[in-house]
């Protein structure tokens, strides 16, 4: 019901809210109807933003299980209530929304509907989830309510059960059992009640679930109708907000297009604006040029009158070069000169120095005799002397100084008088008015020649005003020409007072131009500047001072962490400011960024540009204030160039420790003009064809200019030599070929593609199959030229565009004239623009045969461009037929082998001719072309094949029996090209090789063929005679291809290295010897290849016994190199072997190897016979395990193999023994070495690795070591005498001087003496390595040494097992087994060794850890450091210590870095007194580090001399002191660290005084030591000392101070001696009492308690204790006990002791009297006292003996008590009342 109330208050506040809100919002929609529409778009969003709300769940639940029913139960009551309420509210709201609904049909939404169906959406999602949530919790209570009833069956069930047991029991009267069951059964029955009561709660609530839900479900039957009209609507506005943002998408593409509109009427605008800006800057561009081209014309005589003036300039230098050098001369003999004088003047200075020291030796001569002061004297005379000297030299400055003043005056003076000079003649040449025409003319062409052959070493120096363009000179006449004409006459007034300016070498254009009179114009006296134009030197002077001042100030250093910052303070990106390329009249900008590159802050200011650019370059630059270290700010440039020149630069910064500058340059444009080659070469060409080849120009500069090409001066380009066709041809063919022409044929091929030719028809078929062969046969031809020009350049062009093109060239010689061959194309000028090329066409056109070349020349029209020129050559034959590769390469052929090629024949005849072809009569026998006859057609190619077989005359090999078969199998012409063989790809990967060879190789052997002897009739190296090198086997045969009707033959030659295909094999046989079946022999052979070509070879049919590597016996053997295989044989059983190994080649050709062995089989054998040991470090241990086995149990050979040598006898079965021989300083050792196995039985064999380094390399490390530290120490002897000797000299000049050498110069060449006198009496000799004794300090640095720089070693050790027949126990005295040697059996063992990964770097690089002797119970902490000295990162692991050891692993370590240290700590704690010894492994990857941890347990013991357990201090007087002195020793071995320390000190004081006094709980003994203590909280007793160590045998003494302040008798404290701050070795009491008086007694039973209060009573006042001197009488109680025996009894006796304590006190009385009264009382009842009376000296103590034995009247029954008082007189008098009690004890 809880929920169901919830649900309806819900539903009322939500109705409410939307009725509220929906006729608020139709007042307000009245009267804002327009705003509405304007903010449609707005609500829309909003809308969006609601819906996304709407649909997301409500995030708050209801928690149903926590609530109570009673509020269950009051909410239900409340939704009861309401649930009319809600139903007519929900009947409203659906009418309004079906209201609303249908207008929603017309027209869209409102922005009240929206959120009144978002509201809605939200009441109907809660309405859902409280469904959902009642129907889980009625869920719920279904589930508690079966699992409530199915308890209450079982329990039910329980209790019947136990009531049959019951009523068993009863019966069989078992009465424990009947309590237990009835105990049960009233347990069941509460239960039952219980889980009844329960299942009725829980059907009750579940029934109000129950009815709940159903009306939860009333109420959402109820809102079903509006569930569905809510989705209508909620469909409705999604249909809206797609269509408003269709229509935005809409809107959007609308204006994108209207933009996109706007852009490109942008655009055009734009395009317009910058063609008319062209066309502009074409104009005036154009202007310019012309201007400049009228100036120019006015400056060619000027410009030959100042080149003769350079020269004569050029003249004066070196006039001037040679007056310098005669002043070098004179001024080498003037140092020479001056040297003797100075040596003079020293000699003199000398004499001067000795001859005063004279008269000073004769003046205090004369002053002594007259009696006067010496020092004084000649003191005075020095100073009368020095004054003088001074007076003189102020004489002479003061003289110089006025000499100075006056010579600047008169230079001022000058100055002034010139100043005044030129102020008048300006004012007279502007009181002439203005200027004419022509003088503007004459002035502004002289500016124009300053500015344009100005000096480059006076750029800095020009005006600060810029020459104007020609194009602005026009404007500028109607413009005011005053500022132009002063600048230009003041111009003109400079120029005529300088000596050089006297000649004016401008001329007019017209005679009489410039000679008419001018009417100058008069300057104003406002406008004149009374100042002078320059400063005199000395304002310049003190102006540069007062900068440096200001700069000095302003510049400082910066010093930042120590460092002084040094160099340019900022950065400039880009560090060159650089405008290129630029056009007079635009404007330029670039942005630079200054970057801070100091240290700290800094500033940067800017000074300014260079002055000659100031009229052309504007900074902009905002100072951007403090900049720190690696900020950056910008500085904008801009420029606009006025002038066309190039300008250089800089632009100037001032920082705050120092100026920077950035360069700035300004380039023209300028043409950069080059050919792409120098050289064309045609190559050869027959008389009549056409080629045409190509140049490129190309300009890389930004301006353009006008180029003409032509021949160069007496070059017609006509043939300079003449040779026959035969001659071009074969020369070339002869000529050696060198590898950069091999090279440089490759691109060849590639260039075919992109050929470029226009083949004429006469030459088309030519021109196709010379491009067919062009992937297999390179011409090349040898002229002589560096620069070869590829094929793809050259064209054949057709006749008819060739007279096309001769007809409108202009290098067309006249017809009378000799024909010109080279020629060029239809461009030979023209314009090239800027960053452009223009390719221009060369054309040769043989006609003559010979050679030809041609020179030509392009010239330009821009001045500054220098002609380039370029060479052409040629070569034109006549021979009708040709052959395009006269030399045919065979390459590299064997012997034997069938090798083809094709050679292609060219034809130029017009008709058909009859080809011969001839091979020279020497190699008819090995070489053949055929066809040996043809016909070429005309201007075609034909094709012949070469055939080349070279044999030899040698013995005797496999293949066909006839040589004519091969021949008659080449009969047929080959279809194609043929393809290479694998053997040819081997040749072009080797470097002899150089081209691809069409040569084809045919198989002379095919398989299955028998063997056949052929006896070979004809030897090439015999027939072939001159033609063939025997020492370098090169064969070179000339070929002849005779033509009909033709006398002169076609030759060409074929080149070929001819070889052998042998292999050698050495040796020829192998004999294996003896070996066993376990194991593999190895032998090595050598195989040669005897031809200078790779040979691949194989060794084929192998036995299964037999392995050959490397490759398995395959492989290829380059040209003449011998390669070494291992033959591996490998006995399967025992028997002699004899076999042959057949090695093939690639050809097939077989070479035999003879081998022989004999198999044997052992008695024994070995599990494994080769071990790998893993990477040992060193001083780790390594360990591998194997069996020797012996499996000889039967003599049947039938069955199984049986143990024999060969086929020799079977060895017997029996016990067999075996020995391993391990080689002496080995790392290797063998456990057990020596052994017997029996028939059928293993033997276990261990083997042990542990690599260690040799004593012999480490004593001669040891060595090295000491000779490298001798060789130190003579070094630094040496540097300390050196030392020592210059600061002698320094000693010894210093004297000279007259200076007395420092005491601290002095200080250490006496320490470097004594070390020399050291190093010297030592006379250091090396020991011998043999003296370096293995446990000193030398021979531990020395191999620590060697194991850091240990590199790892591999050593391969192979140890021999013997083996014999027979037990080795049983033979008899020094009897040895009979064995064979070729039973051996051989392990072999594989033994790497690293350094270790992890050394120990503490305790010299021991692995021990001593403890030494640690006390029981005592725990020290030692420290191992340990250094990873490998170079990767380590993880370690650590072997478990002793867990009930003492030893223990404080800290380990996880990770070591490369050479890192890292701290082990290990603890000590023995925990009984013996030796305890472990190790522990530090395990890694690598190795294992070992350290062995050793320590002795001591039991610690000490002697005191305090007998007993108490010191007493006795009596003192309070505020007194008193000492007290005892001894402890040390018994033990070690050294006992001790301290000292009292009970009432301890921090756990406090805790104990919160419990009772001993007193009141009577404990058995006291245990609370500490008394009274002193009132002012200092201690009563005080011990020193307090801490230390009492070594061992040695013993301590410690003094106790008692001062108390107050009296007492109960001042107590404890001792306690701690060994190492754990251990109580002994505890002694102490005690002590304090008087105010200097009597006491002490005796009796206590009458009061050990303790007192700390609270002070107050004292008695002095009148107080004047008058009363006689203290109250206090009490004492001495019981006694008579013990009463059955014969006899004791008689009880009790002391009481009377003291008289040592002080300085009461000098008045110096002892103390005692008397005891009451004796006859005493008497009576049986006591005797003596003494009674006495006195007692200071210091004494005495004692009153009381005895007591019982008189006759004494009842036992009741105790006897008697009183007396006992008087002392001291310094006070003093009475004690005396109780004695008496009793009889029976025994």
């Amino acid at each position: 019901m809880t929920l169901l109330g919830e649900l309806n208050s819900i539903k009322r506040i939500a109705s409410m809210e939307d009725i509220e809100f929906f006729d608020i919002c139709e007042k307000e929609q009245t009267a804002a109807t327009p705003f509405l529409e304007q903010e449609k778009d707005d609500d829309d969003s909003v809308t969006d933003q609601f819906w996304n709300v709407a649909n997301q769940p409500n995030g708050k639940g209801h928690k149903i299980g926590e609530e109570s029913e009673e509020e269950n139960k009051i909410r239900s009551k409340d939704a009861s209530e309401g649930v009319g309420e809600d139903s007519d509210s929900s009947g409203e709201i659906q009418e309004r929304h079906m209201n609303n609904g249908n207008n929603n049909n017309n027209k869209t939404m409102k922005y009240a509907d929206r959120v009144q169906m978002l509201n809605l959406r939200r009441n109907l999602n809660q309405l859902d989830n409280i469904a959902k949530e009642k129907d889980l919790t009625i869920e719920k209570a279904r589930e508690e309510l079966s699992a409530c009833q199915l308890r209450i069956e079982m329990l039910t069930k329980e209790r019947e059960c136990t009531e049959t047991k019951i009523e068993e029991e009863k019966e069989a009267g078992n009465t424990a059992a009947i309590f237990r069951l009835q105990a049960m059964h009233r347990r069941l029955c509460a239960e039952l009640g219980n889980e009844k009561d329960l299942e009725s709660k829980i059907a009750l609530m579940l029934k109000e679930n129950v009815y709940e839900m159903w009306q939860i479900e009333i109420e959402q039957g109820k809102f079903g109708s509006l569930r569905e009209l809510l989705e209508q609507d909620e469909e409705e506005l999604e249909r809206q907000c797609k269509e408003r943002a269709e229509q935005r998408i809409q809107k959007e593409k609308t204006a994108a297009q209207l933009a996109e509109r706007k852009q490109q009427v942008g655009k055009k605008k734009e395009m317009e604006a910058w063609e008319a800006y062209e066309r502009r800057h074409q104009k005036v561009v154009e202007d310019a040029h012309r201007n400049h081209e009228k100036a120019v014309q006015f400056l060619k005589k000027s410009m030959s009158r100042i080149r003769q003036k350079e020269a004569k300039e050029e003249l004066k230098t070196q006039e001037h070069m040679e007056k310098r050098m005669q002043a070098v001369l004179s001024l080498k003999n003037n140092i020479t000169s001056n040297r003797e004088t100075l040596r003079t003047l020293q000699v003199r200075d000398k004499a001067k120095a000795l001859e005063a020291k004279k008269q000073e030796m004769k003046m205090r001569g004369a002053i002594l005799a007259e009696g006067g002061n010496v020092t004084k004297e000649i003191f005075l005379h020095k100073q009368r002397v020095e004054l003088e000297r001074q007076k003189q030299e102020f004489t002479e400055q003061q003289k110089s100084r006025k000499i100075e003043i006056v010579a600047r005056i008169l230079q001022e003076e000058a100055c002034v008088e010139k100043q005044k000079k030129h102020q008048a003649r300006a004012e007279a040449l502007r009181s002439q008015g203005k200027l004419p025409d022509s003088l503007q003319w004459r002035i502004k062409t002289w500016q124009y020649i300053e500015n344009a052959y100005e000096d480059p070493a006076g750029a800095v120096l020009q005006k600060s005003w810029c020459t104007p363009s020609a194009c602005s000179l026009v404007d500028d006449k109607s413009s005011s020409v005053v500022d132009f004409s002063e600048k230009a006459l003041q111009d003109t007034i400079h120029e005529n007072d300088d000596e050089e300016a006297n000649e004016t070498l401008v001329e007019p254009e017209f005679t009489g131009l410039w000679s008419q009179e001018c009417n100058l114009y008069k300057m104003p006296k406002d406008e004149t500047d009374p100042k002078p134009l320059g400063a005199s030197k000395m304002e310049r002077k003190i102006f540069t001072e007062n900068l440096e001042k200001l700069r000095s100030g302003i510049i400082r250093k910066q010093v930042v962490s120590g460092h002084e910052f040094k160099g340019c303070p900022f950065y400039s990106k880009p560090s060159l400011i650089h405008f290129k390329d630029f056009d007079v009249g635009k404007t330029y900008k670039k942005k630079i960024i200054l970057i801070n590159a100091s240290y700290s802050v800094n500033f940067c200011k800017l000074v300014g540009v260079s002055e000659h650019l100031k009229d052309f370059i504007n900074i902009h630059f905002d100072p951007p204030g403090q900049m720190s270290a690696g900020m950056s700010c910008e500085v904008v440039v801009t420029f606009k160039p006025m002038i066309n020149e190039v300008l250089e630069g800089k632009v100037t910064f001032l920082a705050q420790n120092g100026s920077f500058s950035i360069p700035l340059k300004c380039t023209i444009k300028r043409c950069v003009l080059a050919l792409d080659k120098e050289l064309i070469d045609f190559g050869t060409h027959v008389v009549g064809e056409t080629i045409s080849r190509t140049i490129i120009l190309t300009n890389r500069g930004a301006l353009g200019t006008r180029f003409k090409l032509q021949t160069s001066a007496g070059d017609n380009g006509t043939c300079t030599t003449a040779k026959s066709s035969l001659e071009r041809m074969v020369s070339p063919a002869l000529d050696g070929i060198t590898s950069e022409e091999k090279a440089s044929s490759s691109p060849v091929e590639s260039s075919l593609y992109e050929n470029k030719e226009q083949v004429s028809p006469v030459h088309t078929e030519e021109v196709r199959q010379t491009y067919m062969l062009g992937e297999s046969q390179k011409t090349e031809n040898n002229l002589g030229s560096s620069h070869v020009e590829q094929l793809s350049q050259d064209a054949l062009i057709t006749k008819a565009d060739l007279e096309a093109e001769n007809a409108q060239s202009p290098a067309e010689p006249p017809p009378e004239e000799e024909p010109i061959e080279i020629t060029l194309g239809k461009v030979t000028e023209g314009e090239i623009g800027p960053f452009s090329s223009i390719k221009l066409q060369v054309i040769f056109t043989p006609s003559v045969p010979g050679d030809v070349h041609a020179e030509f020349e392009i010239t330009f029209d821009n001045p500054n461009c220098k002609p380039l020129h370029f060479s052409v050559i040629g070569v034109s034959v006549d021979v009708p037929v040709w052959v395009p590769n006269p030399n045919v390469d065979l390459k590299i052929c064997m012997y034997d082998r069938l090798y083809q090629d094709c050679i292609i024949i060219r034809s130029r005849a017009k008709a058909a001719l009859r080809l011969k072809f001839e091979v020279c009569k020497e190699l008819s026998n090995h070489m053949e072309l055929l066809p040996k006859t043809g016909y070429i057609q005309a201007q075609s190619s034909f094709s012949v094949q070469l055939k080349f077989l070279p044999s030899r005359q040698e013995g005797t090999e496999e293949g066909p029996s006839q040589q004519g078969h091969i021949f008659s199998a080449m009969k047929a012409p080959l279809q194609g090209p043929p393809q290479p063989t694998q053997q040819e790809l081997l040749r072009e990967n080797f470097p002899m090789t150089v081209h691809t060879v069409r040569a084809h190789l045919i198989e002379m052997y095919t398989s299955n063929t028998s063997q056949r002897t052929v006896t070979r009739m004809h030897s090439l190296p015999e027939d072939a005679g001159k033609y063939f090198d025997t020492e370098t086997r090169v064969l070179e045969v000339p070929m002849t291809i005779m033509i009909a009707d033709k006398t002169k033959p076609i030759e060409f030659i074929v080149h070929a290295i001819v070889t052998t295909s042998d292999l050698e094999i050495s040796p020829a046989e192998v004999n294996f010897g003896y070996c066993t079946i376990y194991e593999a022999v190895q032998t090595t052979i050598t195989l040669t290849n005897k031809s200078i070509l790779p040979q691949e070879f194989g060794f084929v049919g192998l036995p299964e016994f037999v392995d050959i590597q490397p490759s398995d016996g395959f492989g290829t053997l380059l040209p003449l190199e011998s390669l070494n295989l291992d033959i591996i044989f490998k006995a399967n059983k025992a028997k002699e072997y004899s076999f042959e190994l057949t090695c093939k080649s690639e050809i097939n050709r077989q070479f035999k190897l003879s081998c022989k062995a004999v198999g044997v089989h052992p008695p024994l054998e070995l599990s494994h016979s080769l071990v790998k040991f893993a990477a040992t470090a060193l001083n780790d241990v390594s360990t591998a395990t194997l069996y020797v086995i012996n499996a000889h149990v039967s003599l049947n050979r039938f069955t199984h193999a049986v143990p024999r040598i060969g086929k020799g006898e079977i060895a017997p079965v029996g016990p067999t023994s075996f020995e391993f021989l391990v080689p002496e300083d080995s790392p290797v050792t063998i456990m057990p070495s020596v052994g017997t196995v029996l028939p059928g039985k293993k033997c276990l064999i261990q083997v042990y690795f542990r690599p260690v380094l040799s004593e012999q390399l480490i004593r001669e490390e040891a060595v090295q070591m000491l000779c490298r530290e001798d060789a130190q120490r003579t070094m630094l002897k040496k540097i300390h005498e050196s030392e020592m000797q210059k600061r002698k000299d320094e000693t010894v000049a210093g004297k000279k001087d007259g200076k007395k050498p420092s005491f601290a110069a002095f200080r250490q060449p006496l320490r470097v003496r004594s070390s020399k006198h050291a190093a010297a009496s030592s006379g250091f000799e090396p020991p011998k390595p043999e003296e370096i004794k293995t446990n000193s300090e030398e021979y531990i640095a020395a191999q620590y040494s060697l194991i850091r720089n240990f590199t790892g070693k591999f050593e391969r050790y192979i140890i021999p097992c013997f083996v014999a027949s027979g037990d080795i126990d049983e033979k008899i005295g020094s009897e040895n087994l009979k064995y064979s040697p070729y039973n051996t059996l051989y392990l072999e063992l594989h033994c790497p060794a690293v350094a270790p990964s992890v050394v120990v770097t503490s305790n010299n690089g021991k692995n021990i850890v001593n403890f030494g002797e640690v006390a029981v119970g005592h725990r020290i902490i030692k420290r191992i450091t340990i250094q990873n000295i490998s170079q990767e990162q380590l993880a370690l692991g650590f072997s478990i210590l002793n867990p009930n050891g003492p030893f223990l692993l404080v800290s380990p370590v996880g990770t070591l870095e490369p050479g890192e240290n890292q701290f082990l700590f290990i603890s000590f704690c023995p925990n009984e007194s013996k030796l305890f010894f472990e190790t522990l492994d530090i395990r890694s990857i690598k190795a294992t580090l070992t350290l062995s941890i050793i320590g002795h347990g001591v039991a610690p013991s000490i002697a005191c001399s305090v007998e007993g357990e108490v010191l007493d201090m006795g009596y003192v007087i309070a505020k007194e002191k008193v000492t007290s002195t005892f001894k402890i020793q040390n018994t033990s071995t070690l050294p006992l660290r001790y301290s000292i320390k009292l009970e009432s000190l301890s921090q756990t004081r406090d805790k104990e005084q919160q419990r009772l006094p001993f007193f009141i709980t009577s404990p058995p003994g006291r245990t609370d030591f500490v008394g009274t203590q002193n009132y002012s909280g200092l201690s009563v007793f005080n011990i020193f000392p307090v801490e230390g160590v009492i070594e061992p045998g040695k013993s301590q003494d410690f003094t106790v101070t008692f001062s108390p302040d107050h009296e007492s008798l109960y001042y107590s404290d404890c001792l306690k001696v701690v060994l190492f701050g754990k251990e109580i070795a002994r505890e002694i009491w102490l005690k002590g009492a304090a008087r105010n008086h200097m009597m006491f007694v002490e005796g009796g039973d206590p009458l009061d308690v050990p303790l007192e209060s700390l609270a002070r009573t107050s004292p008695m006042s002095e009148e107080a204790a004047k008058g009363e001197l006689e203290e109250p009488a206090k009490s004492l109680l001495l019981s006694l006990e008579y013990i009463q025996a059955e014969t006899s009894g004791t008689p009880a006796v009790r002391e009481l002791k009377i003291g008289a304590i040592r002080t300085a006190q009461f000098a008045s009385k110096k002892n103390v009297e005692f008397s005891l009264d009451s004796l006859p009382v005493l008497q009576q009842k049986g006591f005797t006292i003596e003494p009674v009376k006495g006195t007692v000296d200071r210091g004494q103590i005495k004692c009153i003996s009381v005895s007591w034995v019982p008189p006759a009247d004494f009842d036992p029954d009741h105790p006897l008590m008697a009183a007396a008082v006992l008087t002392l007189k001291g310094d006070i008098k003093e009475s004690y009342k005396v109780l004695f009690i008496a009793r009889v004890v029976c025994t």
